[in-house]
């Protein structure tokens, strides 16, 4: 691996994160008889121990600090970390209820509404392509709740969550391995008093506590994943990757699972895969513009 280079050794990352995320809800279909609330303080609470170890290797665990250095940065992290707890928490719980498929339009979503976020409050400027990428979006979400008779809330949650997980991290300076590693560490009393105090946790079998165990480096692995790759792939061919995770959820929600797969789901899939397709392009092309642009610049100086 050490010979191969860091644009490849990127690309590899990302496709084994979103190979672990697309199956993990094989793994938490195991803990059905856990409530999703404890399994989400667990996932937490050894995610912490994960991070810890992690950066304790690296020699890097002193790095916190420099994350909770001010009260606006402990601000931000604490944000940062109930977003993402929630995010968890409604993954399990969309597994628990049979709504795997909700969780995986999600996370088709989840990049369409970061544009929207960021024009909403950053009023970032977008191409022509991407606005027509978010109106398919939307199109899909409105026909899949005529069709259903109901809006597909968990994945407005799961999309909506995680794109302002994104905007709030904008606001962490740190990386993004330390910055979660802070934000586990802020919820671990949280989720240690809930784990002792209000969840059955002495009633659990020890295979129980060892899959509960095991959520924290099946939590941790791909985002430290999903962080080697982004400091070593270009930003569109992250994205155009992790759309594989959100796909093998809908095939193992379909085929594993059996969840109903209706037509209405499957107009909004085209819809929404169409969005993703203009959406992508539109990446790629502004990577390709950015690159000319800076080898310009090079070339000039």
């Amino acid at each position: 691996m050490s010979q191969l280079s860091d644009p490849t050794k990127g690309a590899i990352a990302i496709v084994l994160a979103a190979i672990i995320w697309g199956f993990q809800p094989i793994f938490y279909g195991f803990l059905l008889d856990v409530p999703a609330s404890d399994v989400a303080a667990h996932r937490i609470f050894w995610s912490m121990v994960f991070f810890t170890g992690f950066l304790t290797l690296q020699g890097r665990f002193g790095a916190i600090n420099a994350t909770l250095s001010s009260r606006a940065q402990i601000g931000w992290t604490f944000l940062a970390a109930v977003l993402v707890s929630f995010n968890w928490f409604f993954f399990v719980y969309a597994i628990q209820t049979g709504r795997l498929t909700e969780s995986s339009l999600g996370y088709y979503i989840y990049p369409l509404v970061s544009v929207a976020f960021g024009y909403l409050f950053f009023r970032e400027r977008f191409p022509r392509l991407q606005w027509i990428a978010l109106g398919l979006m939307v199109t899909g979400v409105v026909v899949l709740t005529l069709g259903l008779g109901v809006a597909p809330v968990i994945s407005l949650v799961l999309a909506g969550t995680f794109s302002m997980y994104g905007i709030v991290k904008k606001n962490l300076k740190t990386s993004p391995t330390v910055s979660v590693t802070a934000e586990v560490w802020m919820l671990s009393p949280f989720a240690l008093l809930w784990i002792v105090g209000f969840s059955g946790a002495f009633e659990l079998s020890f295979r129980q506590w060892g899959l509960l165990m095991l959520s924290g480096p099946l939590t941790g692995l791909p985002l430290i994943l999903f962080a080697y790759a982004s400091q070593r792939q270009k930003m569109s061919t992250v994205g155009l990757i992790s759309y594989l995770n959100p796909t093998l959820q809908f095939l193992v929600a379909a085929l594993i699972f059996v969840e109903p797969v209706t037509k209405w789901h499957g107009i909004a899939l085209v819809l929404i895969w169409s969005a993703l397709g203009l959406y992508s392009l539109s990446a790629i092309r502004q990577d390709r513009a950015r690159l000319a642009s800076s080898a310009a610049t090079s070339g000039t100086s």
